[in-house]
């Protein structure tokens, strides 16, 4: 029997997923689950978007584009940018992929390789760590903490680095923490990363929800040094309401743009066509829907934060940014997985282990679903979390 590649058989499935999908079949055998599992927004695509792409669909825009992207949609991102963080990036500097996560797989695998240390503040977004080692190179994790509010702090970078140090992954707002760094605290680290010209990998992807007139910066925008090291990394699932369209995008020096694009035209080729015009639709359009979906967001974060500190035995970071509550358990003598499962099977709630993100003491809730499900499933963790003591 032929044997598979060591990169494939020491990847670490997702859990994200495998817990969605447990919840879903329960779902569909008529079991009441609350699912906090779901990493997308739970609007539907704004219309004017759909409809681009499917007058796209019915005028025959289903040929190949470019492997990065079709030039108007990678000039618009250039505009928004431009408008919404003070990048400067030539259309040139921007590759259109399959989704922000290949997006941020792109960039790992076009700058990093054996040898390679890749810092990774935990709690990190669970495909980080796996990425890296699909690209030979090495992951060093760095666990932050609740008092920080799950952010690395300048001395812990230094600490980290050691010469083959090639990158550190920024994720703000973060997946699974809801942090947002200030612009003090990025220059802080840029500042680290300066010393020794260490890459920064910026996963802005959630850039537009934010909370309580938390001020977003773009890594990149605190001044032309850091631009030089900077990879930013966005895309049109969250804000957009678009996770099935599979689009994100990289903006970066022209070296690294150019090895992407180079990249992605032996693999997967271009974005699909017909969701680029919806895309493209989106920056153009309307922006009204992101404040409507953000205001929901909000009264559901409140209201959640509120429910989850007053349970006992749990403590509750509020998150600044994203969509997800990272509540720690670890008062209740359980592992993270034992927890999860435990709640699934007792109360048919569905949560997340926090050791899929690198963080054993935490589960991870979503709001991004109905107010319906966030009450009811909370009542339901508190009676799970009550017989516990």
């Amino acid at each position: 029997m032929q044997q598979l590649a060591q990169r494939a058989t020491s990847l670490t499935p997702s859990l994200t997923l495998a817990i969605d999908a447990k919840a879903k079949k329960l779902k569909a055998d008529g079991v009441d689950v609350c699912g906090f599992g779901a990493g997308e927004p739970d609007f539907d695509t704004p219309q004017h978007i759909k409809d681009a792409a499917i007058k796209a669909l019915t005028e025959g825009f289903t040929k190949y584009t470019p492997s990065s992207g079709i030039p108007e949609l990678r000039a618009a991102i250039a505009e928004k940018l431009k408008a919404d963080n003070g990048l400067d990036y030539k259309p040139s500097q921007i590759i259109v992929n399959c989704g922000a996560k290949h997006s941020c797989y792109n960039v790992i695998l076009a700058t990093c390789q054996a040898g390679d240390e890749v810092i990774i503040p935990a709690p990190y977004w669970l495909s980080y760590p796996e990425m890296v080692k699909m690209a030979d190179a090495t992951p060093v994790i760095v666990p932050t903490s609740e008092e920080t509010g799950f952010k690395i702090t300048p001395d812990q970078f230094r600490e980290a680095m050691t010469p083959a140090t090639k990158l550190i992954i920024l994720n703000s707002p973060g997946n699974p923490t809801g942090s947002v760094y200030t612009r003090e605290e990025l220059q802080a680290l840029a500042d680290v990363a300066l010393e020794e010209d260490i890459l920064m990998l910026s996963d802005e992807i959630y850039e537009k929800i934010t909370y309580d007139n938390t001020e977003f910066v773009s890594l990149a925008s605190l001044n032309r040094e850091i631009y030089n090291l900077a990879i930013t990394v966005n895309g049109f699932s969250k804000a957009y309401a678009m996770t099935g369209w599979r689009l994100g995008y990289v903006a970066a020096p022209e070296p690294i743009a150019a090895a992407i694009d180079s990249m992605q035209s032996h693999s997967t080729s271009n974005p699909t066509s017909f969701a680029q015009k919806g895309a493209l639709a989106g920056l153009k359009g309307d922006q009204s829907f992101i404040g409507d979906m953000v205001k929901a967001f909000s009264e559901r974060r409140a209201y959640m934060h509120d429910k989850l500190s007053s349970i006992p035995g749990i403590t509750c970071v509020k998150p600044m940014g994203a969509f997800y509550m990272l509540p720690n358990i670890s008062s209740f003598g359980l592992k993270s997985p034992a927890f999860c499962e435990k709640l699934l099977d007792q109360q048919k709630v569905a949560a997340v282990p926090g050791i899929a993100f690198g963080s054993d003491a935490h589960i991870r809730l979503s709001y991004a679903c109905s107010m319906e499900n966030i009450q009811k499933g909370l009542d339901r963790l508190a009676t799970f979390c009550a017989s516990l003591k």
